[in-house]
């Protein structure tokens, strides 16, 4: 899910600086003049081609790094696994009580422009359609993003294929959590609380959390 996550004042100067700064260097390298001839702009495309193995070296890697956090990039890396629960608004009808809370884990995929979130449960497994940061007015940051649910055949007689959008705030912490709500097609709502467990990724739900 494709979003933006630079800082928008910098973000001219983020794509020039690099660029000029390696056209630089080839002409120094190359013992080329200094000064603006043929010559200097005939390594234009060297420098273009350098600078975009910049941008991707960036884009997967370097912008995790804390020296660029803020005043480069304004959002947290959220990459990980993720464990809490999930507590739904539904009421039974046949207890007319809502259902404990149900054990989740979450599966964070983000680079710098990147973020994908998915979502198991013992009976379903959700993946984002899209996905954004959101700077709110007080300075913290949450997450929003809609999502498709797909249950086990096993229990759609009871849980339906469904759509939904949620909204979770960053808590950046020494163990950093998410907590929000969830709305869906099936018109059901609750809450998330989870928190960062591991660096590692998933991709299934398991019994320990």
């Amino acid at each position: 899910m494709f979003m933006k996550n630079l800082n928008k004042n910098l973000e001219i100067w983020f794509y020039i600086i690099p660029f000029v700064i390696i056209w630089l260097i080839i002409i120094q390298i190359t013992n080329i003049a200094s000064v603006i001839s043929f010559e200097t702009i005939k390594k234009i495309p060297d420098a273009v081609m350098y600078a975009g193995m910049f941008y991707l070296l960036f884009s997967k890697y370097l912008w995790k790094y804390k020296i660029f956090r803020n005043w480069l990039v304004p959002y947290p890396n959220l990459q990980g696994t993720w464990a809490g629960t999930l507590k739904s608004t539904w009421i039974d009808p046949k207890t007319n009580k809502t259902l404990d809370p149900i054990p989740v884990q979450f599966c964070i995929r983000q680079d710098f422009e990147n973020i994908h979130i998915s979502m198991y449960t013992k009976e379903s497994s959700s993946f984002s359609q899209a996905a954004s940061f959101v700077l709110e007015s007080d300075n913290t940051i949450s997450l929003s993003y809609t999502y498709s649910n797909k249950p086990q055949a096993t229990v759609r007689d009871r849980s339906e294929i469904h759509d939904g959008a949620s909204y979770l705030r960053i808590i950046e912490s020494a163990t950093p959590m998410l907590e929000g709500e969830y709305w869906t097609s099936r018109k059901t709502t609750g809450d998330i609380k989870i928190k960062k467990t591991s660096d590692k990724l998933t991709n299934c739900f398991t019994e320990v959390i």
